[in-house]
């Protein structure tokens, strides 16, 4: 079945069409009032979308279009725990990981079980801290893995010097895990294996690693809904902590999945970190949609995809302990927004969500930003910056300040040249988020503001963010290839017959 009806984004293709011949230095220059009324402030963060290419008219009919889709009423659905993950039946209840905004029972019940799991984290955090470990390996790989390590690389400073560093083993290549505990001491590393089902395989291999090299099973912990088969890998359940259904796997770093993050920044900071989103719970929930910059944020994406058909968007964060924010929000939004049907089974005709890449600058101008300026495709881009420095070396963060701003005024006003080798087009639209300072809160706040924005989005395209079935098929195919290369069946396809024929004759011939 394909949806044929009008698309409500239908309104805003006059206005696209429109603003195709008036660039962007053009609609800053008639409208003075344009660099403060397109931008909004939600705590320690500010968002600045002066520089998209849009003008108040098109904003209009953007927000004609959320008005009409209730974002408000889709919004307090979320917090309230209804069953807004429809394919599988089920709330999505990340918020009641950390914030308390529903009179719901159940939401509440939520959010006792995550209080509970935090108060065993703590006094499990405790009794490493007393143990004389130095070192934790966390084994996981998807959402339980890329939120973790993003927000304990981003703040590992926060920690002080006595918290145990934590190292991160996904990839079920072999090297990986040999690299890792290559640099560690058995006698003083714990492990915590993170998986919402304990049967993921990549996680369960290296687990075995790592269980193995430790040679102590009292130093081995886990986070699982599936608390019998990690009891029957080995671990007591008195070091298993919980996950719940009730959360997605890419929207789980605020539950014991942040087991992790805990270890390197303390409790403290942990709870700081979910206070920060928290906060922006409250911005998204309560705030009037012109004022909101989780709408804002959202409406701004629709644009860009359904409007002006940007086909990529990039992520560029100006600091480098954000490095690892690009690989999150790839999962984040791409999972979440990766779907061609609708909540009602019909197939859309229109797109969803385009691909999401980055990098850290200042490094990425040196590396991609070439295509960004000159090449053919408009990208449009978030750029995040970090107004105070945590670092003595002043003339740095100026320099890596002044580079950012430069980049989001030669993305839009471009620079022209009789000499089309050295011309700049400009008019590529930008949204520039600055954070206070980057502390527990504002990641925290930032994390969120994104998880809001996918949520919208979904709900503007009529899709579910909370199913990830398209993942499952490489992983069936790869399960059913296991014994045709140990040699004890026959892979179905022609193709992959040949490759393993190449494969397991070269291994021979080389051992």
């Amino acid at each position: 079945m394909t949806d044929k009806s009008p698309s409500a984004f239908d309104a805003l293709h006059p206005h696209a069409e429109r603003l195709r011949h008036s660039p962007i230095p053009d609609l800053i220059a008639i409208d003075a009032g344009r660099p403060q009324d397109f931008a909004v402030r939600a705590g320690p963060l500010y968002a600045s979308f002066a520089r998209q290419h849009y003008d108040r008219a098109a904003l209009d009919a953007l927000f004609d279009i959320a008005e009409t889709a209730d974002l408000a009423s889709a919004l307090r659905r979320l917090f309230d725990g209804d069953i807004v993950n429809v394919t599988e039946g089920r709330a999505a209840l990340h918020t009641a990981l950390r914030s308390d905004l529903s009179g719901a029972a159940h939401v509440r019940e939520a959010t006792a079980q995550a209080r509970a799991a935090r108060a065993r984290m703590a006094t499990m955090i405790e009794e490493l801290d007393a143990s004389g470990v130095t070192d934790v390996v966390s084994v996981g790989i998807g959402g339980s893995d890329l939120g973790p390590r993003l927000v304990a690389d981003a703040l590992r400073d926060a920690g002080g010097g006595r918290r145990p560093r934590v190292h991160f083993v996904s990839n079920v290549d072999g090297n990986a895990v040999r690299r890792t505990l290559s640099q560690l001491d058995p006698a003083r590393t714990a492990a915590i294996l993170i998986s919402k089902t304990f049967g993921t395989q990549e996680t369960l291999l290296n687990g075995t690693v790592v269980r193995d090299w430790l040679r102590n099973d009292a130093r081995v912990y886990a986070v699982s809904a599936n608390v019998q088969r990690a009891a029957a890998f080995g671990i007591d359940e008195s070091r298993i902590l919980p996950m719940w259904d009730w959360v997605g796997g890419r929207y789980s770093l605020w539950s014991a999945v942040g087991f992790p993050i805990a270890l390197a920044i303390g409790m403290d900071g942990f709870e700081r970190l979910l206070a920060g989103a928290a906060d922006m719970d409250a911005h998204a929930l309560a705030t009037p949609l012109r004022d909101n910059v989780a709408v804002w944020h959202a409406l701004t994406a629709i644009w860009n995809r359904n409007a002006m058909h940007a086909g990529s968007q990039a992520v560029l964060p100006y600091d480098e302990r954000l490095r690892l924010l690009p690989n999150y929000l790839q999962q984040l939004v791409m999972e979440s927004l990766g779907k061609s049907a609708r909540l009602d089974g019909a197939v859309l005709t229109g797109h969803t969500v385009p691909v999401w890449w980055g990098g850290a600058g200042t490094d990425t101008q040196h590396s991609f930003f070439q295509a960004l300026h000159q090449g053919t495709q408009i990208v449009p881009a978030d750029f995040i910056g970090v107004i105070r420095a945590d670092h003595a070396h002043a003339e740095n963060h100026t320099a890596l300040l002044a580079n950012l701003l430069a980049q989001t005024e030669a993305f839009a006003n471009g620079q022209p040249s009789d000499d089309p080798h050295r011309a700049y087009a400009g008019n590529r639209p930008s949204t520039l988020l600055l954070l206070d300072a980057l502390t527990p809160e504002s990641l925290g706040a930032l994390i969120a503001l994104y998880e809001h924005s996918v949520y919208l989005q979904s709900v503007l395209w009529g899709i579910n963010a909370f199913d990830q079935f398209g993942v499952e098929l490489g992983k069936q195919v790869a399960s059913k290839l296991l014994p045709a290369l140990q040699g004890d069946a026959e892979a179905d396809d022609p193709v992959t017959r040949a490759l393993l024929a190449e494969i397991i004759g070269r291994d021979r011939l080389m051992k």
